[in-house]
């Protein structure tokens, strides 16, 4: 016993003696209005050494040795702070650390479009952050209305929650979906192809509280760092549960009917492994007047992540089951000339919020794609299935060699079902097409509401064709593995992308006769002169036979393999150069099949009437080979200088390809033996820019030029079918900045101006159609404590309907009021607006011109009305 106590003397001096030369720092992190910032992180660099704010903002971080510590505060949404402390005298205590919003996030580290992670300051691309603060700011109502607040992007966000059109600084939209802009979640590509018809990607995206940020590249280096996108990528990443945490949303339409409600957690779970799960469900008759619930289905995704000694590994799991109402363009009433036209909502539909959904029209009939009679419920709308998983790691392998594997495998099908207005006009003029087109004479017919029997005098009507597709299989495997090298101020990426994508679907039309109503339109039958019925529930062709009958089936395989390298270099402390180069490979297989007609008892009442002696099927008979092969090779260099540590100017030529899919088919350029010529688009960019970082704000500028070449290729979206091939060049000026005029206040925006030209062809010398030369979006926010008051201003300038350049769309712009209250450091309650003034703008018509100085009805797809939600947010 004697012996232990000199001992134990000597453990109690050595513990004095250590905490005498141990320090520590303790304090509290808010932001500029003085609220605390709950989980921000503490950390110090030099000794890695880290803590967390608690929910009341405070933190302390022991074990610091007797001298001076460099201390960094960092919060996901706000600019990062690193402050240095001299520990020599004691302890530092009551410390406080205000954050400020970041604003553009200049020294935000890209991940997405890139060989190395560099800062936006450091960098050569143009790219833009949005976190979910900056979401919760736009209002949005639906995925593609989050890309409205993006620089450089044109998003027409008019259709639902999918088969959005999307293009960058004026790169054309000559058909649909995002063709040269890629949709990403974590990295790959929702599909390989953004302009599928009827199977758009962004129709098997959602937004929801799993979402860390959101990048978008612009240009640059998308064009060699990912396939299929030289207009640039966005890119949704998600939470991977670094800080334990999670929250709980529910948010409700107060003038319309929908209700949603949002979780995530994640957390730690010890081991160097981390967790986070989350999704929404919905429910709801939507914004506009579908009569019943048009948006039904919901999202569950969860990652678990394995950290180890220089690197680590990742499993993504989704599952994706949702139903979202597609809106089509709807009748309006224009009259005026076409320089200067005044649109207006026809009487009895309200263009915005009407729409050619009805509870009339719930269900179809139709020849499968087997041929045999098939049901198909309308409710479905865009109906997106997918289920997937995907892996992600990171491995130092020694010597400056990292190894880095992105891969995912999909398993998607679903539906696209909308109505489509073919045509709208006096009821007259209606018959009278109707008749040419099912070779009747319809001469005196009359009109019956279907439900009633009653008779039908209205002045107009409307032929409504039920866009039925049926997306059998669009499975997809992606694999993106990179080999890197850093030696020096140099970095060498080389690597190699695989990518395998099904397009299976059939289309399955019919033709409906409806009264002109954006409330429950009702279903028409129609009675000839003779007494003889040629409609039945209002469906007077199984088929298109106003646009030649198109019923098909597509049963395609794309097989791509593209190796690429990239190169980064620190030429002098203050420039930097990067270039990359990829050759895309491109092997296609599969078959297609055209419409045939047939008669077939489609009522099962053992007759075949006259709407059913020429019924549209798919002619599996004359099946039909594709098969070609192809390749690009895509490359993109560019230099950043740094003119101080707070300023930088950039430039970076681009030029990349885009490789057709579906809309190549039913082309001049798809031969009879499968062979296929205009098998990609290519598009070249350049870009000049200015980046700075001020204490008051930050800006971000951007010059840019692009010159787009397009072979053949088919859309179905107008008064008829139709091939279409042009050539685009576009210039302009791309702004996005932050100021802060005082402290509480802060005011975000953006604005892209466009001089846009077609080529070659026909509309040599005319501007592209949509395409407005200013776009633009402004966020003033007002900070104070607990509450968070502000509003997005969202416009455009006037553009034009189509390549004509004859009728003009009018310019708009609309307000998106929001307030948000921190009730306590768990509870959140928000208000939001969405076009809070009822402004009537529209994003796309289907005629040209108007008969100028008279009452004309164009179908034209109108922004929503005002619409107004609430939030209330638990956090844990």
């Amino acid at each position: 016993m004697k012996k232990l106590i000199p001992f134990a003397v000597l453990l109690l001096a050595a513990e004095v003696a250590f905490a005498q030369n141990t320090r520590k720092i303790s304090g509290k992190v808010s932001d500029v209005t003085g609220f605390p910032v709950i989980g921000a992180t503490i950390y110090a660099p030099d000794l890695k050494n880290g803590v967390i704010t608690s929910d009341s903002g405070t933190f302390r971080i022991s074990n610091l040795p007797a001298k001076m510590v460099k201390l960094r505060f960092s919060f996901v949404g706000y600019e990062s702070k690193l402050d240095s402390f001299d520990l020599s005298n004691g302890d530092v205590q009551d410390l406080k650390i205000a954050l400020r919003d970041e604003g553009i996030a200049l020294d935000g580290v890209i991940v997405t479009g890139v060989a190395n992670q560099l800062t936006k300051l450091t960098s050569s691309v143009s790219v833009s952050t949005m976190r979910s603060t900056d979401i919760e700011k736009a209002a949005p109502r639906t995925t593609a209305e989050i890309f409205r607040s993006i620089p450089g992007i044109r998003s027409e966000a008019t259709g639902g929650d999918g088969n959005t059109n999307i293009t960058v600084r004026g790169v054309p939209l000559s058909t649909g979906g995002s063709k040269y802009l890629q949709l990403q979640e974590d990295g790959l590509p929702v599909f390989q192809f953004g302009d599928i018809a009827f199977a758009t990607s962004d129709i098997f995206l959602r937004a929801d509280q799993n979402v860390s940020r959101i990048e978008a590249i612009r240009g640059g280096s998308a064009s060699s760092m990912a396939t299929n996108s030289p207009a640039g990528i966005i890119n949704f990443i998600s939470k991977t549960g670094t800080t334990e945490g999670g929250s709980i949303t529910n948010s409700f339409g107060l003038d319309y009917q929908n209700y949603r409600t949002d979780f995530d957690y994640g957390a730690p779970m010890g081991n160097g492994m981390t967790f986070h799960v989350g999704g929404f469900y919905r429910v709801g008759e939507g914004p506009r007047t579908a009569g019943y619930n048009a948006n039904n289905g919901g999202q569950f995704k969860a990652n678990f992540t394995k950290e180890f000694k220089g690197g680590y590994a990742r499993v993504y799991l989704k599952v994706l089951n949702d139903r979202a109402a597609a809106y089509m363009p709807a009748p309006v009433q224009v009259t005026g000339s076409n320089a200067n036209p005044t649109y207006k909502s026809l009487a009895g539909f309200n263009v915005q919020r009407g729409t050619l959904l009805s509870s009339e029209l719930l269900q179809t009939v139709n020849l499968s794609g087997d041929g045999s009679l098939a049901t198909t419920n309308i409710a479905d709308g865009m109906h997106p299935l997918s289920k997937s998983i995907g892996t992600e790691f990171s491995f130092d392998l020694g010597n400056g060699w990292q190894l880095e594997d992105r891969a995912k495998a999909a398993f998607n099908s679903g539906s696209f079902i909308a109505p489509f207005p073919a045509a709208v006009g006096s009821t007259s003029a209606i018959l009278s097409q109707i008749g040419t087109a099912v070779n009747a004479n319809l001469t005196g017919a009359t009109l019956t509401y279907a439900t009633t029997g009653q008779t039908y005098t209205g002045e107009n009507a409307m032929v409504v064709h039920l866009f039925n597709t049926k997306l059998n299989n669009f499975n997809n495997y992606m694999n993106d593995l990179q080999l890197k090298k850093e030696f020096g101020k140099n970095n060498l990426l080389l690597g190699v992308y695989k990518s395998n994508q099904n397009i299976n679907m059939d289309w399955l039309f019919s033709s409906h006769l409806m009264t002109v109503d954006g409330k429950k339109a009702r279903l028409l039958n129609i009675t000839d002169a003779s007494g003889v019925s040629h409609s039945s529930n209002g469906i007077f062709a199984y088929g298109s036979p106003m646009w030649g009958n198109i019923n098909r089936n597509y049963n395609l395989n794309y097989d791509i393999i593209a190796p690429y390298a990239a190169f980064n270099s620190s030429l002098t402390e203050a420039l930097n150069f990067d270039a990359s180069v990829r050759y895309d490979m491109g092997r296609v297989r599969g078959t297609y099949a055209g419409n045939t007609q047939t008669s077939a008892d489609m009522n099962n009442d053992g007759t075949i009437s006259a709407y059913e002696q020429s019924v549209s099927a798919i002619d599996y008979a004359h099946t039909k080979p594709v098969n070609y092969n192809y390749g690009y090779v895509s490359y993109s260099a560019g230099l950043n200088y740094m003119l101080d540590e707070n300023s930088a100017v950039f430039a970076r030529y681009s030029s990349g390809g885009s490789a057709r899919a579906d809309r190549l088919v039913f082309t001049p350029n798809l031969f009879g033996d499968g062979s296929a010529d205009g098998k990609y688009d290519r598009l070249n960019q350049g870009e000049l820019g200015y980046k700075l970082k001020h204490d008051i704000g930050s800006v971000f500028l951007t010059a840019f030029y692009a010159q787009t070449k397009e072979a053949v290729q088919y859309e179905v979206f107008n008064t008829t079918t139709r091939v279409i091939k042009n050539s685009y060049q576009s210039m302009g000026l791309e702004l996005e900045g932050v100021i802060y005029p005082a402290k509480n206040l802060s005011i975000k925006g953006n604005a892209t101006y466009t001089h846009a030209r077609i080529t070659e062809g026909t509309y040599k010398d005319k501007t592209p159609r949509r395409q407005a030369p200013l776009i633009y979006a402004l966020t003033p926010t007002y900070e104070a404590g607990k509450l968070s008051v502000g509003f997005s201003l969202i416009g455009t300038t006037k553009s034009y309907t189509q390549n004509d350049n004859l009728l003009v769309m009018p310019g708009y712009a609309y307000v998106n009021p929001f307030v948000a209250y921190q009730f306590s450091s768990k509870i959140r309650a928000s208000l939001n607006g969405n076009n809070i003034f009822n402004t009537m703008g529209f994003t796309e018509a289907e005629e040209a011109s108007i008969t100028e100085n008279t009452t004309n009805i164009v179908r034209a797809r109108s922004i929503t009305g005002r619409t107004v939600s609430a939030s209330v947010s638990f956090s844990f």
